[in-house]
């Protein structure tokens, strides 16, 4: 995997990944940005939702369960001294589907989270990760 970032001027960068696809991210005023994209540190937060979001609906439907929805809201907290890592992150799950069984989709989540979310393990090292979820019938 490789991905190509480059420096637009102020405090906007252009990536570009492998698979042509381009994110722009920008800084926040009061660190020289115009705040017209995301910060690369929300990046990582959304990768990660991303990650486990994947894994949980790739799950459910190899388990045989009709997922119609899955959600995940991250919220964190970074040290608040350099390096600001991530420190906690929770992540609110709401899987939508018809008929899913709460103790499958309890373990797709933990699957994500113990073997398959790349993103989620790593940050696991410096930060406590905790979750939970709702089923939600439709």
């Amino acid at each position: 995997m490789e991905c190509t970032v480059k420096w637009t001027g102020g405090m906007t960068f252009l990536a570009e990944t492998a698979s042509n696809h381009l994110v722009a991210m920008d800084g926040a005023p009061e660190g020289g940005g115009r705040n017209l994209a995301p910060r690369p540190m929300e990046m990582v937060l959304l990768g990660t939702g991303g990650c486990t979001a994947y894994d949980v609906v790739l799950i459910l439907k190899k388990s045989g369960q009709d997922v119609t929805g899955c959600e995940v809201k991250l919220t964190s907290e970074r040290a608040e001294v350099d390096p600001k890592v991530f420190t906690r992150i929770h992540m609110h799950f709401v899987v939508r589907g018809h008929a899913l069984k709460r103790n499958l989709v309890e373990h797709a989540i933990r699957l994500s989270h113990e073997k398959y979310c790349s993103a989620s393990i790593m940050l696991g090292k410096t930060a406590e990760i905790t979750r939970d979820f709702e089923v939600v019938e439709g």
